[in-house]
């Protein structure tokens, strides 16, 4: 027997159907078209709904496929070519999908298509030539628990995910899931899972068990939605009384010879698209190297709020994998300062996107070959 947080098909569809009518109102009918009456436990059969303005007499029609779960990857392999067939049976007769609920990158590729669809959280868009239909409404961005999974996900959530994310958006394909299990010492199978996730949200592309595509800008922005700079790294604050120009000398002295940091932030952006001015030094380092003596040394002084620099415990050493050295100053690798800056506060997420476009512009830094990463932690 089903739980209560699991729809059928009957349901769905009866709730999907009584959501139409509230939406359109007085003057309109949405029904089941008469002759569609379709085995309600079924999945796989579609219903059909017609839509008629009684004003003005016209009736559009709807192939309704109802999806427990829908994907970017289900809408390519299975609703396109649906797409296509419906509309070369009847001009007059459109898609669309009803599912539990969507998420806002699935609902962008069904609108681009111009699917219709409609979730049980009230994410809604409606398009039809004759009658003129337009309807776009906003549900929920998150999925509620009822439309989650009975397991747990596999989400870009946790320094696991920041790991296979780097990897994959420094390392030009082709390879497979046990290549990037053995340069990221990761298991075989949370790279399977993972990567799994990922091929649904089309984020990457395989032929049988190789990657050949991965769209690295998607995927760093997705990593960014399930993270937050401050809350994964924790962090001290500071003020620079003599200030930043001294302090980054006084790092250059202190840090000339030794891997111990590497710079983040608006400063590293910066260096890489200029598109603002000021904001806080951010500065990883390795938890062990962080001390009061240090603090002593740098000239700093610590305090609760509006602190100018900030030191950020490394949530793990992959931060600084592939790091830069410029001005004698380590900074990190173009892949990690986008994925700080996105999802980071402030004006951040706008300086990575800055740095998106320039990491597009020339993809020189994506020239690692897989096999010739040994061991990152050494970074």
């Amino acid at each position: 027997m089903k739980g209560d947080g699991e729809e059928s098909p009957r349901r769905l569809f009866d709730a999907g159907l009584e959501h139409l009518r509230g939406l359109f109102g007085e003057g309109w009918t949405v029904e089941a078209a008469p002759g569609y009456q379709q085995d309600a436990t079924d999945w796989y059969a579609d219903r059909v709904i017609e839509i008629r303005s009684t004003d003005l007499g016209h009736t559009t029609r709807y192939v309704v496929d109802l999806k427990s779960s829908l994907t970017p990857r289900t809408v390519n392999t299975e609703l396109l070519s649906k797409l296509h067939l419906v509309r070369q049976v009847n001009s007059f007769t459109s898609l669309m999908v009803m599912a539990p609920w969507i998420s806002p990158k699935t609902q962008d590729l069904l609108r681009t298509h111009g699917i219709s669809y409609l979730d049980l959280t009230r994410n809604v868009w409606i398009r039809a030539d004759r009658p003129a239909i337009f309807i776009y409404t906003e549900g929920q961005m998150r999925a509620p628990r009822s439309a989650s999974p009975s397991s747990p996900a596999v989400t870009l959530s946790g320094s696991k995910a920041e790991r296979l994310v780097r990897i994959l958006a420094d390392v030009r394909p082709p390879y497979r899931a046990s290549d990037l299990a053995e340069a990221t010492g990761l298991s075989l199978a949370y790279v399977s899972r993972l990567l799994g996730a990922l091929e649904d949200q089309l984020l990457i592309q395989r032929n049988g068990r190789t990657i050949h595509t991965v769209n690295w800008q998607g995927l760093l922005r997705a990593r960014a939605e399930h993270s937050h700079l401050l809350n994964l790294n924790p962090y001290s604050g500071f003020i620079a009384p003599n200030g930043i120009d001294y302090l980054l000398n006084q790092l250059h002295n202190a840090f000339a010879s030794r891997h111990l940091i590497a710079i983040t932030g608006s400063y590293a952006a910066r260096e890489v698209a200029p598109l603002s001015v000021g904001g806080q030094l951010m500065i990883y380092i390795r938890p062990d190297h962080f001390s009061d003596e240090l603090v002593d040394h740098l000239g700093l002084l610590e305090v609760k709020q509006q602190a100018d620099v900030l030191f950020l415990d490394a949530h793990d050493p992959v931060v600084f994998w592939q790091s830069r050295t410029i001005d004698g100053l380590r900074h990190v690798a173009l892949s990690q300062l986008a994925l700080d800056c996105l999802s980071g506060p402030g004006r951040l997420p706008a300086e990575g996107e800055a740095v998106l476009e320039r990491m597009a512009a020339d993809e020189q830094w994506r020239n690692l070959d897989i096999h010739t990463i040994k061991d990152w932690k050494s970074a």
